[in-house]
């Protein structure tokens, strides 16, 4: 072989490698606010959902953990019940009717009926509990490693996982999920930042920027991270927030 077809040969292999890198980089987004919300600064933000055009939130925290109803324009709780206080709340969704909560280390998953708040049974969950979502026939967990885990609605036993990547490398801190339009979006724990992953591949598709979203002068002692996705399906509407955050954020995403 000629030394100028070797430089061919190693050129074309840099090109397809790059350009296969530039395929799998996600695309960035910063994010518009439509309208801010009150939202509790007692609410230790976990698990944030819609279910038929109410909005549900899960709160953590050894002894203080709660499970409410919210009103989307006033933040105040409708309905809610306190959890015993050996549980960390964490990660909630509803699936045919079934509320399912997880907590953290205490490898229990509890499950409630959504219309009466009355406790039905627990699970069994072998990991760490951090986010909960659906797509509809799965529940859809994060334990803060890089991996999305399927699992079964009735058993919590694993049905598949995927493996998170961004730009090609591995992402963990996997925190709270929503489901929304065929992706799962997470919050990534610490960080001001919402990632769009496709559920199939693991690939990080989207980068949503949520960089000060608060200012100085909202941000208390307690204040934490940014923590809470809530997709209404009933007319599309995206809100996000923080744990212990004084407000909450109808968001849309406009391309970097």
């Amino acid at each position: 072989m000629s030394r100028v077809t070797i430089y061919l040969s190693l050129f074309f292999i840099m090109m397809v490698n790059c350009s296969s890198v530039a395929k799998d980089r996600a695309v960035r987004y910063r994010v518009k606010v439509l309208e801010s919300l009150p939202h509790s600064v007692n609410a230790y933000t976990q698990g944030l959902f819609f279910h038929n055009g109410s909005l549900f939130e899960s709160s953590g925290q050894y002894g203080e953990s709660y499970f409410r109803e919210v009103n989307l324009k006033t933040g105040a709780t409708i309905r809610s019940f306190n959890l015993a206080p050996k549980y960390f709340a964490e990660g909630a969704v509803v699936l045919n009717n079934l509320l399912y909560l997880l907590t953290w280390m205490e490898n229990e998953v509890l499950v409630y009926d959504i219309n009466s708040f009355k406790q039905l049974g627990t699970l069994y969950n072998p990991r760490e509990g951090w986010g909960l979502t659906t797509d509809g026939k799965n529940l859809i967990m994060t334990d803060g490693s890089d991996h999305l885990f399927f699992m079964d609605p009735n058993t919590f036993m694993e049905r598949s996982r995927v493996k998170v990547t961004l730009d090609g490398k591995k992402l963990d801190q996997l925190n709270e999920l929503e489901f929304i339009d065929g992706k799962v979006w997470a919050n990534v724990y610490g960080e001001e930042i919402i990632v769009i992953i496709d559920p199939k591949t693991g690939v990080v598709e989207g980068v949503v920027e949520c960089f000060n979203l608060l200012s100085r002068q909202e941000r208390g002692p307690r204040t934490d991270v940014l923590n809470g996705i809530a997709y209404n399906s009933m007319d599309g509407s995206i809100y996000i927030t923080g744990k212990y955050w004084p407000k909450m954020f109808k968001i849309e995403l406009v391309k970097r």
